[in-house]
């Protein structure tokens, strides 16, 4: 059976939280290798980006039950917790870098982290060996910015900047893109087009059909919170929240409809 619809997931940081903000956008190596765990359990398979791309061009057919993963940022912690674990499954993945930091901290997160602590992103090292083991690496801008409050200059130093700090280190093309805080308006777009990607993901929940707009990709965020049960439920329901709650909502709201 093929997929009629593909779910992507967003990690950010996989590690050991220290607060209450921190475990929202910190998911632990246990829950992490949990999650990865119960996805393959249920008959879950993860494809790389470029069949992804591929699938919304109707280019190639996927698997019912394929999924994409990503992760926004490259923290260290990818490489050291998320990708053994993938490498076991045989799964590959996307990672998606702030390339002024690679190397260094998430100094972004300073002002937003109640303890004012930071946590360190991958190097060349750890790209290198990310992608000899079938991570793909793309880009989410040079600063971690706020796109849409940028002027015209700024806003290119952010997107075709990343992307040629990139291809220098890589040796091939970045043509994929994520928006920083999930935040853009037509205006990036445009600018994005400009820059020569040719697709772009944001923090919007819900499922990607062929007929999505390649700079509106879809991403169902996973927080570390979640469960491995909440995390199948998210999947299911294409939603950010795996509660039981929200799945009878989500019935409760097709039988009004239904009546309508």
């Amino acid at each position: 059976m093929s997929a009629i619809r593909v779910p992507v997931l967003m990690y950010h940081r996989i590690g050991s939280a220290h607060n209450k903000w921190e475990k929202k956008l910190c998911v632990s190596q246990k829950y992490f290798e949990s999650h990865m765990h119960a996805l393959s359990e249920v008959g879950y398979s993860a494809c790389s980006m470029e069949n992804f791309i591929r699938w919304l061009n109707k280019d190639i057919e996927l698997p019912d039950k394929t999924l994409l993963i990503t992760f926004d940022d490259g923290f260290l912690g990818v490489h050291d917790y998320a990708l053994p674990v993938l490498r076991e499954l045989g799964w590959p993945a996307t990672v998606f870098l702030v390339t002024s930091l690679i190397g260094e901290q998430d100094i972004w997160c300073r002002d937003e982290n109640p303890s004012g602590k930071t946590y360190p992103l991958v190097g060349l090292r750890e790209i290198e060996k990310l992608k000899a083991s079938g991570f793909s690496i793309f880009s989410h801008s040079r600063n971690h910015a706020d796109l849409g409050v940028l002027d015209d200059d700024d806003l290119e130093n952010e997107l075709l900047g990343s992307r040629h700090d990139l291809e220098n280190i890589l040796d091939e093309p970045v043509e994929y893109f994520a928006y920083p805080y999930g935040r853009y308006n037509e205006r990036v777009i445009v600018k994005l087009k400009e820059a020569g990607y040719k697709a772009a993901f944001s923090v919007q929940p819900g499922f990607n059909r062929q007929n999505i707009d390649p700079y509106r990709i879809r991403r169902i965020d996973v927080f570390g919170t979640d469960t491995s049960s909440n995390l199948l439920r998210k999947i299911s329901y294409g939603v950010n929240d795996g509660s039981w709650r929200q799945v009878i909502r989500y019935y409760f709201n097709r039988l009004l409809a239904k009546r309508a």
